[in-house]
């Protein structure tokens, strides 16, 4: 297999492409030079860095030993959001301990008592709804997902802090989508704190405001070491290692924003593709309401995610259009080697999701959306990785794909929607993830309610 070492177009304008039309490029790419290619991004200078799609390639990355591999310099760009202890950023030793400590939050029966909240959350979102409203999905799945966040992560319930939170919070996520913000994250000659009215000053300041109320969140949490609370800010306070000390309040801080940013806008696009990709293929909605239609009653959310087709409509959903394009990079330390290929020291390795997930090989007529795939078969981890995969695989995926089932289910046994607009969507770039364009603009039908038994979310 023949690896391209330099793409013969300029690294300025293969940046470009990626910023601008990041799925068309990669497809492109992968079409011209194969399942192994070779970028050059951000400057002449800049280290190779090498995006892999075949399964074997995935796994041979995945195997590589962490001593051989730099974590930090590949992800540099996110440290002033998510801040240095972040699990991103932790390697070694120091990056399984805190893994270790992380996992429980988001597994077993803790996960299971999130589950009430997540509906609870939806059906206050969406009560307002009547027959004829129209809605913009993308923006009401942000709502949704930053209200999950604030109120099953964080643990804030409604007053001052939890408004000023929610309003800074809404104010910087939006801000981070957008090309020109998210520049100076990538370009360090951009951080220069100019004052208050400079860009990178506005972003200093607001972080400030933003970490005070988070602090005071976790300083009040300590006083009142309420162990019966079911949040993960509370299950991460409780944590312990192996030494039995427990996470600093900057470790708190850093591991909280991180969820958020990387939890946030990432779901909430998943959930605009999900509705889009229902509503479009009236078959697939059809057989999704009829399996719906058998639940007795919404009061068991263990019954709602384990539903066989509603299951496998959201990991074809994923692997169209999973979370991230790409997993989690990794500079190269030590020589390795991928596929009977050697790669030396700082070359960037990228295994491409995106790509993996639109194989020919694995997925007959990628492009078709059609759940029944996974009915029908199980995929390897190679094969399907739509939260990466690995021991850098993403902590809060199986959170995800149980808020992803949660959410859809309560809106669809509720209401009928209608797109607006009956025009293919198209992937455009929302900050890190890929979102449909226009937001999809769809249209509520309220049901009439069959008497279920009544809900009680304390």
């Amino acid at each position: 297999m023949k690896v391209l070492d330099n793409i013969s177009t300029p690294a300025l304008l293969q940046t470009l492409q990626l910023i601008a039309k990041p799925t068309k490029t990669l497809e492109n790419y992968a079409a011209k030079y194969g399942d192994i290619f070779t970028m050059r991004v951000m400057g002449l200078k800049s280290p190779p860095i090498v995006f892999f799609s075949h399964p074997q390639a995935i796994s041979d990355c995945f195997a590589i030993p962490a001593h051989k591999l730099d974590f930090k310099k590949a992800t540099h760009v996110f440290k002033p959001l998510f801040g240095e202890n972040s699990l991103v950023f932790q390697e070694g030793r120091s990056h399984q301990q805190q893994r270790q400590l992380l996992l429980p939050a988001f597994h077993g029966d803790n996960l299971k008592s999130y589950g009430q909240a997540i509906c609870k959350i939806t059906e206050e979102v969406t009560q307002n709804w009547t027959s004829g409203t129209d809605i913009c999905i993308h923006n009401l799945m942000s709502n949704i997902t930053l209200e999950i966040i604030l109120q099953v992560v964080f643990g804030i319930s409604h007053g001052a802090r939890y408004q000023q939170l929610k309003e800074k919070l809404s104010s910087l996520l939006e801000d981070v989508t957008k090309p020109w913000y998210s520049s100076l994250f990538f370009f360090p000659l951009l951080q220069q704190d100019l004052g208050a009215w400079s860009p990178w000053g506005i972003f200093l300041k607001r972080r400030e405001e933003i970490d005070k109320l988070i602090y005071a969140e976790i300083s009040e949490r300590r006083l009142q070491n309420d162990t019966g609370r079911t949040d993960i800010l509370t299950m991460l306070m409780l944590a312990r290692d192996v030494n039995g000390q427990q996470m600093t309040d900057e470790e708190l801080r850093d591991q909280l924003v991180s969820l958020l940013l990387l939890g946030y806008e990432t779901t909430s696009g998943v959930l605009a593709w999900v509705f889009y990709l229902i509503h479009s293929h009236p078959e697939v909605e059809h057989q999704l309401m009829q399996e719906l239609n058998t639940l007795d009653d919404l009061t068991n959310p263990e019954a709602i995610t384990q539903l066989p087709y509603l299951t496998a409509v959201c990991q074809e959903t994923l692997r169209i259009h999973p979370i991230a394009l790409i997993c989690t990079p990794r500079m190269v330390q030590d020589r390795v080697e991928i596929m009977g290929h050697n790669f030396t020291s700082e070359t960037v390795l990228v295994p491409c999701i995106y790509l993996a997930h639109r194989r020919t090989e694995t997925y007959p007529e990628p492009e078709q959306f059609r759940p029944k795939r996974f009915l029908n078969q199980k995929f390897s981890p190679y094969e399907y990785l739509p939260f990466g995969g690995g021991y850098r695989g993403c902590i809060g995926g199986a959170f995800s794909m149980y808020e992803i089932k949660l959410v859809t289910a309560i809106i669809l046994s509720h209401f009928q929607l209608s797109l607006t607009d009956k025009r293919p969507v198209h992937p455009v770039r929302r900050g890190i993830t890929i979102v449909p364009s226009g937001g999809v603009k769809m249209v509520v039908t309220k049901k009439a309610r069959v008497k279920r038994e009544t809900i009680s979310f304390t």
